[in-house]
């Protein structure tokens, strides 16, 4: 049976599938720089489970990473150092 962390303030079961979404400009390095940090945080990240969206106008580029987490410490980890990477202008 998975197992809840952090009490009953956490809806997640752990260990759980995570998909994160990433925006930053579309620029050469941006999507290899966005699976190293996650790497970080997940080293068995599938990246065949990695989605791109350009936006209309090609300026910017989403990325849907999806990362294996078994924590909320893990999962705050990883929004912290996203949010902290300067290629990243938003992390939902």
């Amino acid at each position: 049976m998975p197992e809840r962390d952090g009490g009953s303030a956490s809806l997640i079961e752990y260990p759980s599938e995570f998909p994160i979404k990433v925006m930053g400009l579309q620029v050469d390095g941006f999507v290899e720089a966005i699976v190293a940090v996650a790497r970080r945080h997940d080293p068995d990240l599938d990246e065949s489970k990695l989605e791109l969206r350009p936006s209309r106008a090609g300026t910017y580029l989403g990325i849907t990473i999806t990362v294996t987490v078994n924590s909320r410490t893990q999962l705050d980890a990883l929004y912290r150092e996203l949010s902290a990477h300067p290629m990243v202008k938003v992390v939902l």
